[in-house]
């Protein structure tokens, strides 16, 4: 097998184990405050979950930057095996965790030296040819979304059957052993000789370089408005499926089956998109892309039963199978060499950011505008990005040579 496939699906096995990781908790979190760490007071105990859970979003808003500048410096791979294997003990931990102070510094610390994820898809990047970037790049980004749906799902299993602490136990071992494989296998052909010879810039000195790149900045704006718009509704979906449904009976289940189905069809188109983005290049199919999920938020809107929304969020999540990995591949194309790791840490970076902005925001402006004026929303500002693109990408011929550091 060549070695760019045994990347692919080392790399794959453990995107999904991180990303199942993080998520894996969703479903037990409160339950595991109230229970293990000795609160009693709902309120006490949604602002402790709300707190926690943003504050590995948070770290790794802030910290990325500085892992993807060493990246470029000293390695992808070692990037990699430092999360992963960093990750492994602090998921450990979370597990002894007595008291919420405990649990929100670990996930702080958690999100401080990750980066297995940006890691993965430079390393990615860098080591598959051409013409197979495309379907690559498809295929590790479902992973992760493998691993964002099944992870509440098995977290919620595992809870009822071993309890919440040896879950943490579990997959820090996990993790661990997907970092054990991806340092005996993933091979990455890095020159450090030639890596150190390069000027040394800061993490704000890269983002201005980056920043006067205008494709870099368009794509850099789909990532946050992708996470902006499937986050920000997210925490009154339930409320919507439940004033749509019209009975308590499975209404939990539908609820589930909301949420989950965009990531499902993401996770089947992400890679066939990929693919075809290799036929007929990567910036048709994320313009196309665009202003399907922009046009795939206005029936969400219009919905008069559970059915019609499932529909329009499973259509949704196909468009947005087609813009990840379009974004991943032309990050790559777009960037000074020696700068890769840098880029699509800042990329993940602007993905924290939308995680982050996204509930907060999305909570405020519903009570002016209401669930449907955010899917409205989230329509304008995607249609408002798909111009930038056209006007940064499209626009221009495909293949633009790429430009080197100190350009």
């Amino acid at each position: 097998m060549e070695q760019w496939k045994k990347n692919l699906i080392v790399l794959w096995f453990g995107q999904f184990l991180v990303m199942a990781g993080m998520t894996m908790i969703i479903p037990f979190l409160t339950l595991y405050l109230q229970f293990d760490l000795g609160l009693s007071d709902s309120h006490e105990i949604s602002i402790w979950a709300g707190l926690i859970f943003a504050g590995n979003f948070v770290t790794s808003f802030i910290f990325q930057p500085l892992w993807g500048k060493l990246a470029d410096r000293y390695g992808r791979k070692m990037m990699l095996l430092r999360s992963g294997f960093g990750m492994s003990i602090v998921m450990v931990l979370m597990g002894f965790a007595t008291n919420p102070w405990h649990l929100l510094l670990l996930r702080m610390l958690n999100g401080t030296i990750s980066g297995f994820n940006p890691a993965s898809i430079a390393l990615i990047s860098a080591t598959t040819p051409k013409k197979n970037m495309g379907f690559a790049m498809g295929t590790i980004q479902s992973g992760g979304i493998a691993g964002t749906i099944l992870g509440p799902l098995i977290g919620g299993l595992l809870a009822d059957s071993i309890g919440f602490r040896p879950i943490f136990y579990l997959t820090g071992g996990f993790i661990f052993a997907a970092s054990l494989l991806a340092l005996f296998v993933v091979k990455e052909p890095f020159d450090r000789m030639k890596a150190a010879a390069r000027e040394s810039i800061s993490v704000i000195a890269g983002f201005r370089q980056l920043s006067h790149i205008p494709e870099l900045l368009s794509l850099f704006a789909v990532t946050f408005l992708i996470q902006f718009a499937m986050m920000s509704p997210m925490t009154l979906i339930p409320l919507y499926v439940q004033e749509l449904h019209g009975t308590t009976a499975n209404l939990a289940f539908f609820a589930g089956f909301v949420g989950s189905v965009t990531g499902i069809s993401n996770l089947v188109a992400s890679p066939l998109l990929g693919k075809l983005s290799d036929r007929i290049g990567a910036e048709r199919v994320l313009g196309v892309s665009l202003i399907g999920a922009a046009l795939a938020f206005i029936p969400q809107a219009l919905a008069g039963t559970v059915w019609q929304l499932l529909i329009a969020r499973f259509v949704l999540g196909i468009f947005l199978g087609g813009l990840i990995p379009a974004v991943n591949a032309l990050i790559r194309r777009y960037t000074p060499d020696g700068m890769e790791s840098r880029a699509y840490s800042f990329n993940t970076s602007t993905l924290s950011l939308g995680n982050m902005i996204g509930p907060i925001t999305g909570g405020a402006l519903s009570a002016w505008i209401g669930l449907q004026g955010l899917f409205i929303l989230s329509a304008v500002m995607l249609s408002a990005n798909a111009v930038w693109v056209w006007q940064t990408l499209l626009r221009k011929r495909p293949g633009k040579p790429k430009k080197r550091a100190g350009d």
